[in-house]
């Protein structure tokens, strides 16, 4: 734990915590706080996001809250958590914590976790330390974010209205997964269903949706 953190944790059980999920748990007493990382990744979202926005904040001293909005918007994003998890070696701490196949969203969860993990073990300078010092610098190509554009639905909106082509998001389903509303998006371009992807945030849905109709038009090209 001490070549992932950098530090020796003081609370070690709330760190092994942070790779427990709930798929591992039983039925609990209702008066129990449930023995898995869903609290912990609930406040290592919000502390992260402080942490990002801080950083960006004094790292960009003449960017105006447009550019600072889109990028921590482009470090915060699910997709982005699940990457850094992985490139942090997650997996390694999550097999051994868990009996359950693993999936990328596992690894974003885990990630959020940790940092709440961090949060209540050292407080926030020592969060803010970790983050920077081990996460961003060490695994992020910040200045490669300044030039990607991640808004792929406004991508495709702007190509089809450049070529004459009308597109249609439509929620082709709406169902409930982990107790929470799953929506399923299929994107039609002149009434061709191009692409479908599914996600817990419709907005998110679309995205996805619109990056795999970039993908089958020929206007993104797949990544190595």
């Amino acid at each position: 734990m001490r070549n992932l953190l950098g530090f020796t944790p003081a609370n070690l059980h709330l760190f092994k915590l942070a790779f427990f999920h709930k798929s591992n748990t039983s039925q609990q007493n209702g008066d129990q706080p449930p023995h898995n990382n869903e609290r912990l990744e609930f406040l290592g979202d919000a502390v992260l996001g402080t942490v990002v926005a801080e950083y960006l904040f004094k790292k960009y001293p003449g960017s105006d809250e447009g550019f600072l909005t889109k990028m921590r918007s482009k470090i915060v994003k699910r997709k982005m958590l699940n990457d850094l998890g992985s490139d942090m070696g997650l997996d390694v701490l999550l097999n051994e914590f868990n009996q359950t196949r693993l999936s990328s969203s596992m690894m974003g969860n885990a990630f959020e976790a940790l940092i709440g993990a961090v949060y209540l073990d050292g407080g926030y300078a020592a969060t803010r330390r970790f983050v920077v010092k081990r996460v961003l610098r060490r695994y992020l190509d910040i200045h490669g974010l300044e030039t990607f554009d991640d808004n792929f639905k406004s991508q495709l909106l702007e190509w089809c209205q450049k070529n004459g082509k009308e597109v249609e998001f439509k929620v082709i389903s709406r169902f409930k997964h982990d107790k929470r509303d799953r929506f399923k998006v299929a994107v039609y371009v002149d009434n061709n269903r191009l692409s479908v992807a599914e996600d817990y945030n419709k907005k998110s849905a679309e995205q996805s949706a619109s990056e795999k109709a970039l993908l089958q038009l020929g206007i993104l090209q797949e990544e190595s």
